[in-house]
């Protein structure tokens, strides 16, 4: 039993708050836990190649990387798909969703299975992140609203998808890749911006595009600051 909420315990808080029937609010919440649709920041971590350590994943899994990395190979995980992996993780031993995710695409790095910044689709992803010093709501209309855009990232005709403001930003790339962006309040005027590029088609053009991120997102900076 882990430190987080036993999943038992959170279908049956689903059930109470949406009258839904146990097997109805337990396949929300597998399909929640291991569809890898919006990643938070350990998971995001893990895909940029940068593994979490030994001493928070334990604090938060009970079990440090070698560990779940044995009980992994005895299940003989790396026969098993990355959806197959994290819903073993979170029925058999009630780890949180996003921990899952986490643990799952560590040890498909560990073992071959995917390169760093590889998505479960092949394809892969670019990260970067800033911390700037302004309110979460100015940090995120200068992702949002084109005007504002076009002082950091001009000439770039992007298309935006789903626009949750203040907290999350996606849109579309100039070549059909995606971009997405989360916004994350840190007090009243210092926010942290993390950014993950989505569906690129190698390892080297993940690279650039992390490189292109870095030097955007400082511009960013100085544009919201300033």
């Amino acid at each position: 039993m882990t430190k987080q909420k036993s999943f038992k315990t959170r279908i049956r808080e689903r059930m109470e708050k949406t009258g839904e029937s146990y097997t109805t609010a337990r396949m929300y919440l597998i399909e929640q836990a291991t569809d890898g649709s919006a990643p938070s920041d350990s998971q995001v971590i893990a895909v940029a190649g940068q593994r979490i350590s030994d001493e928070a994943l334990a604090r938060r899994t009970e079990r440090a990387w070698d560990e779940w990395f044995k009980l992994l190979d005895e299940w003989d995980a790396t026969s098993k798909k990355h959806p197959d992996i994290a819903r073993w993780l979170v029925e058999e031993h009630e780890v949180d969703g996003w921990w899952a995710q986490t643990i799952t695409v560590g040890y498909e790095q560990s073992r071959g299975m995917r390169q760093p910044g590889q998505s479960p689709d092949g394809k892969f992803s670019a990260n970067a992140s800033k911390t700037v010093n302004v309110s979460a709501e100015r940090a995120f209309d200068a992702f949002a609203e084109e005007s504002r855009r076009a002082e950091w990232l001009p000439d770039v005709p992007i298309n935006p998808t789903t626009v949750n403001r203040p907290k999350s930003f996606r849109a579309e790339w100039v070549d059909g890749t995606r971009v997405a962006v989360w916004i994350t309040p840190k007090g009243d005027d210092k926010t942290s911006v993390s950014l993950q590029h989505e569906k690129l088609a190698d390892s080297d053009t993940a690279a650039e595009m992390k490189a292109y991120w870095r030097d955007r997102l400082n511009d960013f900076k100085k544009v919201v600051e300033g």
